[in-house]
């Protein structure tokens, strides 16, 4: 319907309102409709399709997905809600994973800017380094088995163990790419050890430490379900298996699934976390590539 032009509005705030809006539209679509398509976008297709393949599914081990999302609230929310096994298993699970990870980003930082800011000790350590991380991380477990028992303590510590040697290696690597002119600039402007650490070592070795810490966080997943596979009590990786020798399929694939639910929203929190605390390096690099 054509509108005349007597019924447009006359007063030029009401004309700026009007030419906002697909302005407006446009960012809302770029802030936050785009990434969320893009989140699920793709989730939601491999949902799909494995909806409808395994709909007719006569198999005991791909039962239909239906019959795994019908078996979901029943396995893992059951009341009372103290007694679930989200309560009982998956809390546990988390907590030890983010005990093991703290562990490996204070040591694996600490040790990585020692180790990047001295050229012997980087001499010294180097070949250690090296013959450790060519060890598998699942390769311990059975050895810390043996000096820390089957509790919990072992099972951080492999987590710990694994997650460590990105971190380092990464930490190590950024301190070493630091740009000789800034440690000049901070040594004729008299920084004190504490505020070079603090403003030039950590904050410009911070993306190669994030990358580390990225990588670590997925090793350190595959560490926790590994670690409560062996002679554990509890946990979800005890409880998939458990499902699995009790030949309980539909609840083993839930507690699979669950266990994707929980990798992709720790993988939300540290994306939060790393984008506050590298705001400035995101803002610098899109300067720069707006500036190209």
């Amino acid at each position: 319907m054509n509108v005349s032009s007597a019924t447009l509005p006359r007063d030029a705030r009401w004309r700026a309102v009007l030419r906002s809006v697909p302005v407006a539209l446009r960012e809302l679509w770029r802030k936050v409709l785009r990434p969320v398509l893009l989140a699920v976008g793709l989730p939601l297709v491999i949902l799909v399709a494995w909806w409808f393949l395994t709909a007719n599914s006569t198999s005991y081990f791909n039962p239909p997905l239906r019959t795994i999302v019908g078996v979901f609230e029943g396995t893992w929310f059951s009341a009372p809600f103290e007694d679930s096994r989200l309560v009982q298993d998956v809390v546990p699970s988390v907590l030890r994973l983010l005990g093991g990870y703290a562990i490996a980003v204070v040591v694996g930082v600490t040790l990585g800017v020692a180790i990047g800011s001295s050229r012997a000790l980087r001499a010294y350590a180097e070949p250690v380094l090296e013959f450790f991380r060519a060890i598998p991380p699942p390769v311990m477990v059975p050895i810390l088995m043996l000096f820390l028992g089957i509790g919990t303590s072992m099972k951080v510590v492999v987590i710990a163990t694994g997650c460590l040697w990105p971190i380092l290696l990464n930490t190590v690597e950024g301190v070493r790419g630091l740009d000789p002119v800034l440690r000049d600039t901070a040594r004729a402007y008299r920084l004190g050890r504490a505020a070079t650490m603090r403003h030039l070592v950590l904050r410009g070795a911070s993306p190669q430490i994030v990358t580390g810490a990225r990588q670590a966080l997925s090793i350190g997943i595959i560490l926790m379900v590994i670690s409560e596979m062996f002679a554990a009590k509890d946990g979800l990786g005890f409880a998939i298996v458990q499902f699995q020798r009790s030949f309980a399929v539909p609840e083993m694939w839930s507690g699979v699934i669950l266990l994707g639910v929980v990798g992709v929203l720790l993988s939300l929190v540290f994306r939060a976390v790393t984008n506050a605390a590298l705001g400035w390096y995101l803002g610098y690099r899109q300067s720069q590539h707006g500036g190209a």
